[in-house]
């Protein structure tokens, strides 16, 4: 991904909105699978007891999620209407 879908955070990258909004479904789907998987495995290693070395990446990651899922909703109703 190139830059410009990404701002620097305290705790990571963060997906801006308008970046993803120039993928493609494809592309949007693959994210919100690769999302999925590392906030599965980061509550994973949560479960075990690893200690974390970002605390809130998993409230970002969910938020990124979240921020995908919406633009994915999004182009379906537009596909729709």
């Amino acid at each position: 991904m190139a830059g410009d879908y990404w701002c620097a955070g305290d705790y990571g990258l963060i997906m801006k909105a308008k970046g993803l909004r120039d993928q493609t479904r494809e592309e949007l789907l693959q994210i919100c699978e690769e999302t999925s998987k590392q906030i599965f495995d980061l509550r994973a290693k949560k479960g075990l007891g690893e200690p974390s070395e970002h605390p809130l990446r998993i409230r970002l990651l969910r938020r990124d999620l979240a921020r995908v899922k919406t633009i994915l909703k999004e182009l379906e109703l537009k596909k729709n209407a």
